[in-house]
């Protein structure tokens, strides 16, 4: 999202909202509300190889694993890491099923932001499948996701951030 000099001029703060706000959007709005993005999803026995190319491709820490439009894993950049990385596999052949996260703890998409939020850094999740009320994934809500919702409480004060908050430097002179 490219914002222009103008609009961060129009950003004021009487425009964002206080704490009263934030507070009572974290706990008003859902789940299915603020995710909008269409979910990352392979079929049950879908390659490593694949899978990893479609995160790659698509952007995404991770990539819901269907069994006949049933949600039964959710297979992560944590599990390529912990579970993938240093083995002596091979990705076209090893299977998503031996390497994903089975089933996974689901939110309804008419839960709070503030529930997932709490639950994310309360367990040390990233990702969390969202289904319908039908027991069907509809979104999968992702840390990054909810800090975006974050920040446009913020909107103000993270515009104004600078490229490098924390520069630092290649010599003790600065240079």
């Amino acid at each position: 999202m490219a914002i222009d000099g103008d609009e961060i001029d129009r950003v004021t703060a009487e425009e964002q909202p206080g704490p009263a706000e934030l507070q009572s959007a974290l706990a008003n709005d859902t789940l299915g509300e603020v995710i909008q993005q269409e979910p990352l999803t392979v079929n049950s026995g879908t390659s490593l190889a694949v899978a990893i190319s479609r995160m790659q491709d698509e952007h995404r820490g991770y990539v819901a694993v269907l069994d006949r439009e049933k949600l039964i894993g959710i297979f992560t950049e944590r599990d390529v890491l912990l579970r993938v990385a240093g083995t002596h596999l091979t990705l076209d052949e090893a299977l998503i099923d031996a390497y994903m996260t089975r089933d996974p703890l689901t939110l309804p998409a008419d839960a709070s932001v503030a529930h997932a939020i709490n639950l994310m850094v309360v367990e040390g999740f990233r990702h969390i499948p969202i289904l319908d009320d039908m027991g069907r994934l509809v979104a999968v809500a992702s840390m990054r996701n909810l800090m975006e919702y974050l920040s446009d409480f913020f909107r103000r004060d993270v515009l104004n951030l600078p490229p490098q908050p924390h520069p630092t430097f290649r010599t003790r002179e600065g240079a």
